[in-house]
């Protein structure tokens, strides 16, 4: 284990990808791998991406890594696909918008299951960050999957978060009170040469406008700018990038940076206690008999599942 953790800080992408492999599959050896590697992260910044599909959200991270190369960044991406229903991985998707990054040593990109999550984003998304950290990337782009507007789970991911919309998106006010207004750091209307698109820019920022009196306050000295880009084209990718610098600019001025990642890794240990405790919970059902006996009881309508939940952990206390 040691030499796999000096692997993965030297940059190793060998090392890095088979650091993840475990991760992913729950090796017993990958909760000493984190220990080990958790002391040389925090020096990489998190991008999250997310919109409804067929916005554009690969083609941006496309894009953008290639922008962030041109300037000496090393990028980790992590595109979450949707789950197979037969093998329980990813389902590729439109991965092949990025494949001219592959044979670049900067970027390493790793495809990750949802695994069911309703927020688009499961826990072990948030370790495979900061094994890019461990690993020396400067800048890392997770993509959700866009399953629509409920992907909230990426606010624990990403120090800025961008939201891609476009023209067909829907009524922007709808897309805001889905709750996107809370997440979102940037907006970005794609595909801006289709017909629409100028009117769906001017109605969000005129939403923001008339909510920010309602903003907590940390939110209302950032209003989330709105940004008009032709991904495909390459048009709008650079103003992008400065927009997400000065907002990473003024979380650090404003103590927010530190913050936000003191909570998020918060999180990520109470999803993980969570995760482990659901998971030998289900393996008590095959030795605990009384356990069993309450199950098929629950089964068969002779118990209520909510109320014998509830006095079985009970019983445990």
């Amino acid at each position: 284990m040691p030499e796999l953790v000096t692997q993965l800080v030297a940059g190793e992408q060998r090392a890095l990808s088979r650091a993840m492999t475990m991760v992913e599959r729950g090796d017993p050896a990958a909760a000493c791998l984190m220990r080990e590697a958790d002391p040389h992260t925090g020096r990489a910044y998190t991008i999250g991406i997310t919109g409804p599909p067929g916005s554009g959200k690969s083609t941006i991270v496309d894009r953008l890594t290639a922008l962030l190369r041109q300037d000496g960044n090393t990028v980790g991406i992590i595109a979450v696909d949707p789950t197979s229903p037969f093998t329980g991985g990813a389902i590729l998707g439109d991965r092949i918008r990025m494949q001219r990054h592959h044979l670049d040593p900067g970027v390493f990109i790793r495809s990750v299951a949802t695994r069911g999550q309703s927020g688009g984003l499961s826990r072990v998304v948030k370790s495979l960050v900061r094994l890019l950290d461990a690993a020396g990337k400067d800048i890392i782009l997770v993509e959700t999957v866009g399953v629509g507007q409920t992907e909230l789970g990426i606010m624990g991911v990403g120090d800025t978060i961008l939201v891609v919309l476009m023209p067909e998106s829907g009524d922007a006010v709808q897309t805001l009170k889905a709750g996107v207004m809370e997440i979102a750091d940037l907006y970005l209307v794609n595909k801006a040469d289709r017909e629409g698109a100028g009117q769906m820019a001017a109605a969000i920022t005129s939403t923001l406008q008339l909510a920010a009196p309602r903003l907590s306050a940390p939110q209302a000295e950032w209003t989330p700018p709105v940004l008009l880009t032709r991904a495909e084209a390459g048009e709008g990718i650079e103003e992008l990038w400065d927009r997400i610098q000065e907002h990473h600019q003024f979380l650090k001025e404003s103590s927010r940076l530190g913050r936000r990642q003191e909570a998020r890794r918060k999180e990520e240990f109470l999803e993980a206690v969570e995760e482990e405790m659901g998971r030998r919970w289900r393996g008590r059902v095959e030795s605990d008999t009384n356990l069993a006996n309450l199950l098929g009881q629950v089964a068969d309508k002779r118990a209520d599942p909510y109320s014998a939940a509830m006095e079985f952990l009970d019983s445990q206390d």
